[in-house]
């Protein structure tokens, strides 16, 4: 009734954004004009401001955590071309791994047992294509802006011989060698597994304590008088891989007790003592010196099991909470352990 009397601001914009009808409308339009090309031309001479992207991994859809990242990285890049700069943005995608394996492995089913390597690859070439071209289009439709047309593939084969290229300069340069490291391994997959790729469960296992004895130079830094018997003691959960010791740390600045216990001479940790003999059933202890660990420090013991002569090292892994306070070290069984003993040169 009183409409006509009023004098309110025409437009004519739709009541209702129509967001699923119209941003397809929006993309496509943007794609017919060629809208990252017209962009690049525009700040063309422009300073460069370049983010290098980090790949996603072409299996399966795009998930929250893929979009978030590449929302962001789209927000920088526009920004920084609205400032100004000549900001390109090269997609690319991670084509090689474990997870296209598996599911490809699953796609054959028995068929592959009677496929060659090179077809095995070839169906692991075509789905990572497969996703990294489904990923595309639903990045797309993020409104995500870039050289969508032609990415960077770890599987082209460009992009390959590159690599070969770099590492065969690193090898000339003298910074690639040979050597040995313990990593965890696949069985099944017959890979080495990443840190990220382990599970741990809890487990009970059964833990021993050993007794090795000091030889010479060990038992002078300790003044031990000769024909008394004196060994370190380790504490290990792990007694399978004894065979492989070659080393026994103790922590540099912690103090040790050198005690006297059933006609024979032990190193314990200060701190541990008491919980040691407890366990073994010492009635009496004598306790002859307190040292730090850094005393021993490449001195010698001798391997129970072998025979061989161990060196003392020292390492700030070393800890009081059980044990004994020296530590089994097999440098061909755990990482921590393989990386104190190329300190000290020694190979698993």
């Amino acid at each position: 009734m009183y409409r006509k009397t009023l004098n309110l601001p025409k437009t004519d914009f739709s009541m209702r954004a129509k967001l699923p009808q119209r941003e397809p409308e929006m993309l496509a339009h943007w794609q017919a004009i060629d809208l990252y090309s017209k962009i690049r031309d525009a700040r063309k001479g422009s300073p460069r401001f370049i983010l290098h992207d980090g790949p996603p991994y072409a299996n399966g859809s795009i998930h929250v955590g893929t979009a978030l990242n590449k929302i962001l990285k789209d927000i920088v890049v526009k920004s920084r071309t609205m400032l100004g700069f000549d900001s390109p943005y090269v997609p690319g995608w991670d084509c090689h791994g474990l997870p296209i394996e598996h599911h490809v492995d699953k796609e054959l089913g028995a068929k592959k047992a009677d496929m060659s390597v090179s077809h095995i690859r070839a169906a692991c070439r075509a789905y990572a294509e497969r996703f990294y071209k489904l990923q595309r289009d639903e990045f797309t439709r993020l409104g995500v802006l870039g050289q969508w047309n032609d990415p960077y593939l770890t599987m082209a084969n460009d992009y390959e011989a590159d690599i070969a290229s770099a590492l065969h300069g690193f090898m000339l340069a003298g910074y690639v060698e040979r050597g040995r490291k313990p990593v965890h391994w696949c069985s099944e997959c017959r890979t080495a597994l990443a840190e990220a790729e382990v599970e741990y469960h809890d487990h009970s296992s059964p833990s021993v304590t050993v007794a090795f004895s000091l030889v010479d130079d060990a038992r002078e830094r300790l003044e031990i008088a000769e024909g008394d018997p004196a060994a370190a003691l380790i504490w290990t959960t792990t007694p399978w891989t004894l065979p492989a010791n070659l080393a026994i740390a103790l922590h540099p600045d912690f103090d040790y007790s050198l005690v006297r216990a059933d006609g024979s001479l032990f190193i314990i940790a200060t701190d541990l003592v008491a919980a040691n003999a407890e366990s073994a059933g010492w009635s009496e202890i004598e306790t002859l010196k307190t040292f730090k660990g850094g005393l021993l420090e490449n001195t010698h013991y001798l391997h129970p099991l072998t025979g061989n002569q161990g060196l003392f090292i020292v390492a700030p892994h070393v800890t009081l909470e059980q044990g004994t306070g020296l530590v089994h070290t097999a440098p061909g069984h755990g990482a921590e352990d393989f990386v104190i003993g190329q300190q000290y040169g020694l190979e698993p």
